[in-house]
């Protein structure tokens, strides 16, 4: 039990901080009706549990050996990045007009997109997890990474709820600034991974 807390309180750790995810799934939960912000979190979920796993049983090392890998996983995620950014100050949604305007083929690429071409979640999860992977004996890694997955359900679902039920504070032009501001920090972190991919590249 003792590792599943520290399993759990780590997960926290890893998925609380304001990022591309956590963009994603706040905007979602405001411009979708309850049940379907809730589909997209659970989406965001299996996609962020992938990742926690691949990250604690190694893909950090993968990456780390192959340095063209990781010049591709930077240019590509940098450029998708920045798109899905651009994408959100573009949109004109409103509240009548974003119950169904995301297909679930859309919402399950951008899921995938903001996880897994998201290089700052495989260094940051290859360097939190991947470093207690290799102190932990394997019975007490099962509980570890357990702790991990519950707390990527807890924190995705009850933002998701969280914003959804506050959702009528938000009207049409407050939803526009929103789309506005999570596109400029979207683009602005892209622009990041690709001045990192330059100086890979120069260096």
């Amino acid at each position: 039990m003792d590792m599943y807390l520290q399993g759990f309180l780590m997960g926290l750790a890893y998925v609380a901080p304001i990022g591309v995810q956590n963009l994603f799934v706040i905007n979602s939960a405001i411009s979708q009706k309850r049940v379907r912000a809730l589909l997209i979190a659970l989406i965001v979920i299996f996609f962020d549990i992938t990742l926690a796993f691949a990250c604690f049983f190694g893909i950090g090392l993968l990456i780390d050996k192959l340095e063209w890998l990781k010049l591709i996983i930077l240019l590509i995620g940098s450029l998708i990045v920045i798109y899905i950014g651009q994408g959100l100050i573009r949109s004109k949604s409103s509240f009548k007009e974003t119950d169904t305007n995301i297909s679930l083929a859309k919402v399950i690429t951008t899921a995938c997109v903001v996880t897994w071409f998201n290089p700052q979640a495989i260094i940051d999860g290859t360097m939190m997890l991947g470093a207690f992977r290799v102190n932990l004996a394997a019975s007490d890694a099962t509980y570890f990474i357990l702790g991990v997955v519950s707390a990527s359900f807890t924190w995705f679902t009850g933002v998701t709820l969280f914003v959804s039920f506050f959702r009528d504070k938000f009207n049409d032009k407050v939803l526009r600034i929103i789309n506005v501001v999570c596109g400029a920090i979207i683009i602005f972190y892209g622009i990041k991974l690709l001045l990192s991919f330059y100086k890979m590249l120069k260096g």
